[in-house]
């Protein structure tokens, strides 16, 4: 049987990363992030966001893995940027005996989307100021994505129809 377990989603960060180092020498840093679900509101007949709040987590992984410094070093609340990485399950007893699961998102990759800040901490390779530089499995550059306004993310209309005639 065949499995799949990955997420790839273009969001905000709700919260600055707090880091924590391992006896190890290893670090995670968590922060959480937000999505927005677009839909459409069957009484207005306008397009609203819905929120979604995850929470995240990165770890410097393997000899070469620097993820957890660079979301440390280069992100932000508010930062824009485009995660890769895979659901995990979070289990523990609350103090009241309850049993609590949270879903997780741990980062495999990142990709900057905000043009680098000034005073934002160093970066992985010392690029261009603009984002674009992959994090965490190899390194391209890529453009930065440009704000279109409230419909971003959205498809065009089929040619020739208007938003009114779209069935849903």
């Amino acid at each position: 049987m065949a499995n799949l377990n990955k997420v790839m989603l273009i969001g905000r960060l709700t919260r600055d990363p707090e880091v924590r180092m391992f006896a190890n020498g290893g670090k995670v840093a968590k922060f959480g992030f937000a999505v927005n679900n677009r839909k459409k509101n069957s009484q207005t007949g306008q397009w609203e966001d819905e929120p979604v709040f995850l929470d995240v987590e990165a770890f410097n992984r393997g000899e070469t893995g620097r993820t957890a410094d660079l979301i440390e070093q280069s992100v932000r609340k508010g930062t824009q940027i485009f995660i890769e990485g895979h659901l995990r399950l979070d289990s523990w007893t609350s103090q009241d005996g309850q049993k609590r699961n949270k879903i997780m998102v741990v980062v495999d990759n990142f990709q900057f989307l905000d043009p680098r800040q000034e005073g934002m901490g160093g970066g992985a390779s010392g690029g261009p100021s603009a984002g674009g530089a992959r994090m965490g499995g190899g390194t391209t550059r890529r453009p930065a994505p440009q704000d279109d306004g409230p419909d971003e993310g959205m498809p065009p209309p089929p040619s020739g129809r208007g938003d009114e005639e779209i069935p849903f």
